[in-house]
């Protein structure tokens, strides 16, 4: 393009570099690239619409939707065009009042049937407050006012249709006639008017049969009564009541009464001043009977039938007709009365619109009691007995009935889909086969609009084929017409008719030009223009032409299935059927889908503040139904079979298949969500929500439980494809543990409960009514002491000094106890006197035989001594003193954890003095001298700690020591019966383990070690004690009897006796754990020894303690002894 811009002398010098053909090639691979793009964006928007998240999708929420129906641009003025003008104005203005009928007919079917069927709707009585009834019929006045106007508006345009019809078709033989009519039989006309007297007839038997409306009608009428006698409190003036008042008593007379279709056929239609007269009209009645009778022999043929389509709507026009006919000309045609009761025996009821339903033997029957009278009373109670039988049959039939609607439904959808398909394939359709009765109509409508496209191709193309056999036909005639050479009016008139039949077939086949072909043909088919064989051919596709043009809209009124709303107790009862047949799940999509089509006809709904208000009602009450029947029951059933699954090693009841049958539940699970109002209801995620939410609920409270859960979750993802979400829950107790301040306020529960554990320091309950048994340790301390603060260690320890001082109390009287101090004080004396023969170690019988003599004192009723009391209470103490050691070192965990953070213990910087150097701010320097006094805490905690233990014995020793507690010094010598109770005891808790019921089993009790162990230093009796030499005398006694029982067993099996040799391995094996326990003993009280420095006596101390002291006088230091700066704690 640059080149040729170019000045002309240039042009003879162009030299072509290629770097145009690179340019373009550049622009086409861009315009490739777009092209591309665009193709991707335009399948992505496809595979969008194409493949919506149900199965079955709402039509109403397409972006782009196809209507088939053709619209009409044409007023009828323009379409009706002939050179006849008499013809154009009857055409005219029949084709005018059609329209109008037909609109009539829509506004009430949409409007008016909804707004009455649906009051009272929305608001149960359980809801309802007095005073609602009122305000519903308050709100429902305006669209009763509207209905007033609409009937009347109806009775109009009867009134007009009459006069038409009686004005064309007149009886006196000298007036003028308009056309001739000889042979002329505006049947559709009359078709019309049926149409009409159906929507009057429909109405009343509404009103007639809605109590509520009634009900609330007569209390609205007793409010106004009451707003009479004082209109001043309800705020209205007095002349507005009584206009009001006479408003409601006209549209009680005109709607409520039952008398819309009676008023109807009941008006003048002669007009009083000499205008068109009709009841006088013979040629008018005559061709009004002729009419009638060619209706109901076109619909008689087909009622009842398989091929049946709208017959039974046309049929109640027919009843209408028959009933206005008498009441204008007040003639019977008793035969033909008769034939029209004889259809009640093929259709003995007729559902006029949602759950109404008509009688037509009983409205001939009322309405014309002068053409009943002449029937005999036998053959109007066979009618009523007909109905019985006929609906007993209906009943037995039914499943049979289903049965064979299932399979034609299903062999017409798969002709449908093969004829339409032009890839052969079934995968999208299969799922419409798992229907029921209930939901074949839905899958009908789904599979036109699944092939809509296909379908409108077809349609367009078969409208076209059928008007082409039409206008064939018509012109054959016309040219008959033409050719006969003989002239009048009549044929005229046929001529044009047949033009104008003509002229409006070609065009698009819209309701306004088949309603004028038909009406034109009407006139046209006279004068025997066609022949028999080519005029019923004719009217065949015509009728073809009307189905054909109006499929979609036929389709989906056939489909409609807002009757659902008023028969949803059934509801539950299919629920449960779909959970017990879960191979036909894919149904649920229909049914919602049905359940859906109530909504347009909701929104009718006037009693209410709104329509959404009712919408809302509606959507929570099927929720609840499908929580009910079937969310419910599944997630139930999937988490029972997820537990009997995973608890298949117990004991449970029978799950063979073949005996109890099962079901396969996971088909539920591979359902695409189902959409309802505004929500998409995804039956897997529900589940899944469901056992998470559980399984994660029943962790927590069980945490020991997890892996049972975790395998719960892996088989609902291995058996009903369900994805879990992972609980994150830790599968033991959390670090926290029990709280310092807890264990503090009940150290006299704590010390009873649980057992110590010296080497691990760690404390585990004695039983527990759960799986698992709580345990603290330091890790527990030091977070409840960062938690609370180091002061409570403090606190603490002055608890526990209390409760040692209760203890220590009753420990003095039982050492007092006559019966226990004499045995001891005699013990000494014996081992005083023998200790130099038994080589100063006590004798382990003289111990045994306390042990025996303490049993003889009583037993309590759990079969404990008082000596097993006794060890109980020191271990107890031992507990405490564990308590306190386990506060140290968890003081010290947390000081040395929050310490950490400090680079050098050994060089702390003090930060006050570097403020104040710099001369910051006030606040600065307060900031910094926390921080050195925090840093100095810590510090000094971290690396010493407080000497707890010596300060309770610092508290206790004197106060033991003292000469009137004398009695406490035999403590030493009751050591040895006690280890032996302590072993017999532990060596029993041992052996619960491994028994089924562990009631006071054990396998740690260091908390009887530390209590001796402490005792002893209390009294100062580690020497007395060591004198005793009491575990060596123990040890020395089990060696020599094992060694017994070795050089027994050497001799016995020689003489093979078996049993004997069994008893001795059995022996030999008590003796090995019996020494194994003293052993243990000893090492822990030799452990617990360490901590209250057995090494040195009390002299020893005291002598070190001056020393100490002198030593600090002499170094002018005033550093207090750690007992001194102690003892404010403990007192």
């Amino acid at each position: 393009m640059a080149v040729e811009t170019l000045s002309p002398d240039w042009e003879f010098d162009r030299v072509d570099d290629g770097s145009q053909k690179i340019h373009a090639e550049v622009q086409l691979k861009n315009y490739g690239k777009f092209l591309e793009e665009y193709t991707s964006q335009l399948r992505r928007i496809e595979d969008a619409l194409d493949d919506s998240i149900g199965d079955v999708w709402d039509f109403n929420l397409d972006p782009i939707a196809l209507k088939l129906l053709p619209y009409e641009q044409s007023s009828l003025l323009e379409l009706i065009k002939t050179e006849n003008k008499v013809l154009n104005k009857v055409i005219t203005v029949y084709a005018a009042l059609c329209c109008e009928i037909k609109k009539l007919k829509y506004e009430a079917e949409t409007k008016f049937y909804n707004g009455l069927l649906f009051y009272g709707e929305g608001a149960t009585d359980a809801s309802m407050v007095e005073g609602d009834c009122q305000i519903q019929m308050g709100r429902f006045i305006s669209f009763l006012q509207e209905l007033s106007c609409f009937v009347t508006r109806c009775y109009e345009v009867v009134m007009n249709v009459v006069h038409q019809l009686a004005a064309l078709y007149i009886s006196n033989k000298i007036a003028p006639k308009i056309i001739e009519t000889t042979g002329v039989h505006f049947q559709t006309m009359y078709e019309h008017l049926g149409e009409l007297l159906t929507v009057l007839l429909t109405l009343d038997e509404i009103i007639d049969n809605h109590i509520t409306l009634k009900d609330h009608w007569t209390m609205y009428k007793r409010l106004l009564k009451s707003v009479h006698h004082n209109p001043s409190k309800f705020g209205i003036q007095e002349e507005k009541l009584k206009p009001f008042e006479k408003f409601l008593l006209k549209l009680e007379g005109q709607l409520l009464d039952g008398m819309i279709f009676q008023a109807c056929i009941e008006q003048q239609f002669d007009s009083l001043n000499g205008g068109v007269s009709v009841s006088k009209n013979s040629t008018f009645a005559e061709e009004f009977a002729h009419s009638i009778r060619s209706i109901f022999a076109n619909v008689e043929a087909k009622l009842g039938e398989p091929s049946e389509i709208d017959q039974r709507d046309k049929y109640v026009g027919i009843c209408g007709l028959f009933v206005l006919h008498f009441q204008i000309f007040r003639t019977i045609d008793k035969k033909f009365y008769k034939s029209l009761l004889d259809i009640c025996k093929k259709v003995p009821a007729i559902t006029l619109t949602a759950n109404i339903i008509w009688f037509p033997d009983n409205f001939l029957i009322q309405k014309i009691p002068a053409a009943a009278k002449l029937l005999d009373r036998k053959s109007l109670q066979a009618i009523k007995i007909h109905r019985d039988t006929f609906l007993q049959q209906k009943a037995q039939s039914l499943t049979k009935d289903v049965q064979s609607y299932y399979v034609f439904v299903s062999s017409w959808m798969m002709k449908m889909e093969s004829i339409l398909s032009k890839e052969q394939r079934m995968d999208k359709f299969a799922e419409d086969l798992t229907n029921r009765c209930n939901v074949f109509i839905q899958a009908i409508e789904h599979m036109f609009y699944r092939r809509s496209m296909v379908v409108a191709d077809s349609v367009s193309h078969i409208t076209q084929h059928l008007q082409h056999q039409a206008l064939h036909s018509i012109s054959v005639a016309k040219k008959r017409v033409i050719s006969d050479k003989k002239y009048s009016e009549q044929r005229l008139d046929v001529l044009s008719a047949l033009v104008l039949a003509e002229n409006t077939l070609n065009g698009p086949s819209t309701k306004q030009r088949r309603l004028i072909v038909s009406l034109a043909l009407s006139v046209g088919t006279q004068m025997k223009t066609f022949k028999d064989e080519e005029l019923f051919p004719l009217q065949v596709v015509m009728k073809k032409l009307d189905l054909i043009s109006e499929l979609r809209e036929r389709v989906q009124t056939q489909c409609d299935c807002c009757f659902l709303y008023w028969h949803r107790a059934v509801f539950p009862i299919y629920l449960d059927d779909v959970y017990e047949n879960a191979v036909d799940a894919a149904r649920l999509h229909y049914m919602f889908s049905a359940l859906r089509d109530c909504v347009p006809a909701m929104m009718h709904a006037r009693h209410l503040e709104s329509y959404e208000i009712l919408l809302d009602c509606y959507d929570k009450e099927i929720m609840e139904i499908l929580n009910e029947h079937l969310l419910d029951k599944l997630c139930k059933e999937i988490e029972k079979d997820l537990r009997l699954s995973v608890h298949t090693h117990l004991k449970l009841d029978d799950r063979n298949p073949f005996k109890v049958g099962m079901k396969d539940l996971a088909l539920f699970f591979s359902l695409n969500p189902i959409r309802f109002f505004n929500r998409f209801i995804d039956i897997r995620a529900y589940v899944t929500h469901y056992l998470d939410k559980t399984f994660y609920n029943l962790t927590t409270v069980a945490l020991h439980d997890w892996a049972t859960y975790s395998e719960m979750r892996n088989l609902a993802t291995q058996r009903y494809g369900l994805v879990m979400t992972e609980a994150h829950l830790p599968s033991q107790t959390l670090e926290q543990g029990l709280d310092v301040l807890e264990i503090m306020r009940n150290i006299h529960i704590f010390v009873s409960r649980y057992l110590y554990n010296l080497n691990n320091q760690i404390f585990i309950e004695r039983t527990s009514n759960n799986k698992h048994l709580n345990t603290i340790n330091i890790r527990h301390i030091a977070n409840s002491i960062r938690t609370h603060g180091t002061g409570i260690m403090n606190t603490t320890v002055n608890f526990t000094y209390q409760f040692l001082k209760k203890k220590f109390y009753i420990f003095s009287q039982f050492m007092y106890d006559e019966h226990i101090k004499s045995r001891l004080i005699k013990d000494i004396r014996f081992f005083r006197e023998i200790k130099d023969q038994n080589d100063h170690k006590y004798p382990f019988d003289r111990a045994e035989k306390f042990n025996r003599g303490i049993r003889k004192l009583g037993v309590t009723p759990e079969g404990q001594s008082y000596l097993d009391q006794f060890r109980q209470l020191i271990s107890q103490i031992g507990n405490a003193m564990g308590y306190v050691r386990m506060i140290r070192s968890g003081g010290l965990h947390c000081s040395s954890n929050a310490i950490r953070f400090v680079p050098d213990l050994e060089d702390i910087v003090n930060f006050e003095e570097l403020v104040k150097e710099e001369g910051l701010a006030e606040e600065t320097l307060k900031a910094a001298r926390h921080l050195d006094s925090v840093l100095s805490d810590h510090t000094r905690n971290s690396a010493e700690g407080t000497e707890y233990f010596k300060m309770l014995v610092d508290v206790f020793a004197p106060e033991f020591r003292r000469p009137k507690n004398i009695h406490l010094r035999n403590f030493y010598i009751i050591v040895p019966p006690l280890t032996l109770n302590f072993v017999e005891h532990s060596i029993s808790c041992k052996e619960k383990l491994n028994k089924k019921n562990k009631i006071g089993a054990a396998f740690t009790d260091d908390g009887f070690a530390m209590g001796v162990a402490y005792i002893l230093k209390l009294l100062d009796q580690y020497r007395e004690f060591d004198s005793l030499h009491w575990f060596q005398s123990v040890r020395e006694k089990y060696l020599k009897e094992i060694r017994a029982v070795a050089k027994q067993q050497n001799v016995q099996s020689a003489s093979q006796d078996e049993k004997l040799l069994q008893t001795m391995n059995l022996t030999q094996k008590r003796l090995d754990v019996y020494l194994q326990e003293f052993e243990l003993l000893y090492f822990s009280l030799s452990s617990a020894r360490i901590f209250f420095r057995a090494d040195k006596t009390a002299a020893e101390e005291n002598q070190e303690k001056k020393e100490k002291e002198e030593e600090t006088k002499t170094s002018n230091g005033d550093l207090s002894d750690s007992t001194v700066s102690a003892d404010p704690v403990v007192k």
